[in-house]
């Protein structure tokens, strides 16, 4: 009798506990209909693809009411706003624009019910800023994201409740997508376990522009994404913007990634504290870049006329770079001075950005000097600078010898005294200067049209080549003359 009641008792308990870890277990489960994780790999890329387009005459409508249907399987009410989107937007091929998600609050049956238009639709971007995740839903939607390729642009940025079971699904995400090209995690702090996923990720990942604005990435963090992407042949965008990197161990990494990676083409380091010791290591990797870096984007990182020392001596040796934005730095016309012949020399500068860097008319005539040299630039922002009449002066010169400046962004106030000969000065050579970079802009679309150069060009560049000198020298001379306060700065 006593053993029958122990078997009975410890079959009691033995019962109990397997409905306790069932009832655990069923909790937690996902409820999505693909596969499991191990069998999410590349390999079925093809697969879901020929999937998709055997399903790609889908309409709107049906996929707007196979998500009720799932969302009443789920138990749960639909979102009011997919519900608009479906009815509102346009399927091209099974193709979509946008699904926008930003600030939804999404639990985990809200996630599992998307999978109705997750497996129907693509789109070119996938909008979950500032959702409100849970977190097994998080790793159900990265998941079904993947499986079904749903999205080229992916934006989880702002989601600051993303635990570890959610960045580890991220990471098989970059790993394994064959259409995810770009993927924005701003906002949120990658660090430890976060940047660790992320980063051993991106060692194979297939994306090609990634944003990371304000992820707390100085120092460690920063070290284990560049470790990843000094071989990471795919990337070709990285936006760095706001994450305090400084001028000693975050430069020096970054210069290494300049040194090792001739992929990326794209550096966003604006609004950080670069300062002109970590210009120096950028410069110095700069000069490995043979075939890739185009677009750097320096702007606000503390960087003065010292730092333009550095860049002096890389910008004659530089082949690749088109773009490079130095606004927001303290360069004063000391710094324009010493990069004025290094840019006369350099050979792929397009776009310069110098705006609001505390130039007056001195630096601007030495930036009419690099103007009357250059055969390539394109772009020219002076905004936010001191820049009066005398400055205006040598810039219109300038273009009368410059044949590639299409656009030149230069503000300048009224004349403190409103002196009628200044304004009308003023306001003359602004529009010489506006019609000027439009001939240019049209005399580039008519060479790009015919390859045949206009015929008085060659001629015209002559002439005033002969007077480019004397021209300089004078408005000089006119900016060393105190009583002309009127016209210089």
């Amino acid at each position: 009798m006593t053993g029958c009641s122990d078997d009975d008792e410890q079959s009691h308990e033995g019962a109990e506990t397997n409905r306790k870890q069932q009832k655990k277990k069923s909790k937690s489960e996902k409820h999505v209909s693909f596969p499991p994780d191990e069998l999410i790999v590349s390999g079925f890329s093809e697969h879901r693809d020929n999937h998709r387009n055997g399903d790609s005459c889908v309409s709107l409508a049906e996929v707007k009411s196979a998500y009720e249907q799932s969302c009443s399987r789920h138990q749960v009410e639909p979102k009011g706003s997919i519900l608009q989107q479906l009815q509102q937007g346009a399927c091209v091929g099974g193709g979509v624009k946008c699904l926008d998600l930003k600030g939804e609050r999404l639990d985990q049956r809200s996630c599992e019910a998307l999978e109705a238009v997750l497996k129907s639709l693509h789109f070119d971007f996938i909008n979950l800023q500032a959702a409100q995740l849970e977190e097994n839903g998080a790793a159900s939607l990265l998941d079904m994201i993947l499986y079904y390729e749903s999205t080229a642009h992916l934006d989880i940025s702002d989601c600051s409740r993303m635990g570890t079971s959610c960045w580890r699904a991220l990471a098989h995400l970059i790993k394994q997508s064959v259409r995810l090209s770009r993927l924005d995690v701003s906002n949120v702090p990658l660090v430890d376990y976060p940047v660790q996923c992320v980063s051993r990720a991106l060692l194979t990942s297939r994306l090609t522009a990634l944003h990371l604005h304000n992820a707390q990435l100085s120092g460690v963090p920063l070290y284990a994404l560049i470790s990843s992407l000094k071989t990471n042949k795919a990337l070709k965008e990285l936006h760095l913007s706001n994450n305090q990197l400084n001028s000693y161990q975050d430069a020096l990494q970054l210069g290494d990634l300049l040194r090792y990676n001739g992929t990326l083409q794209t550096l966003q380091l604006s609004n950080n504290h670069i300062a002109d010791a970590g210009l120096e290591e950028l410069c110095d990797g700069l000069r490995h870049q043979t075939a890739g870096l185009q677009v750097l984007l320096l702007r606000n990182n503390n960087i003065t006329a010292d730092g333009m020392l550095h860049l002096a001596k890389a910008l004659p040796v530089l082949k690749v770079l088109q773009v490079l934005d130095l606004g927001e730095n303290v360069l004063g016309n000391e710094g324009i001075q010493e990069i004025r012949e290094p840019l006369m020399k350099n050979t792929s500068v397009l776009q310069l950005g110098l705006s609001q860097t505390n130039i007056t008319c001195e630096g601007a005539v030495a930036l009419a000097e690099f103007l009357a040299e250059s055969h390539q630039i394109e772009q020219l922002d002076l905004r936010h600078n001191e820049v009066k009449v005398g400055g205006l002066m040598a810039l219109s010169l300038a273009l009368r010898i410059n044949r590639s400046l299409m656009v030149l962004d230069v503000e300048i106030g009224a004349p403190q005294e409103q002196d009628e000969f200044l304004t009308e000065t003023q306001a003359r050579l602004q529009a010489e200067i506006a019609q000027r970079c439009t001939a240019n802009a049209r005399r580039s679309k008519n060479t790009m049209e015919s390859s045949e150069s206009l015929p008085d060009e060659d001629e015209d560049k002559r002439q005033l080549a002969t007077v480019t000198c004397p021209y300089m020298l004078f408005f000089r001379g006119v900016l060393n003359l105190t009583d002309l306060t009127g016209l210089s700065g």
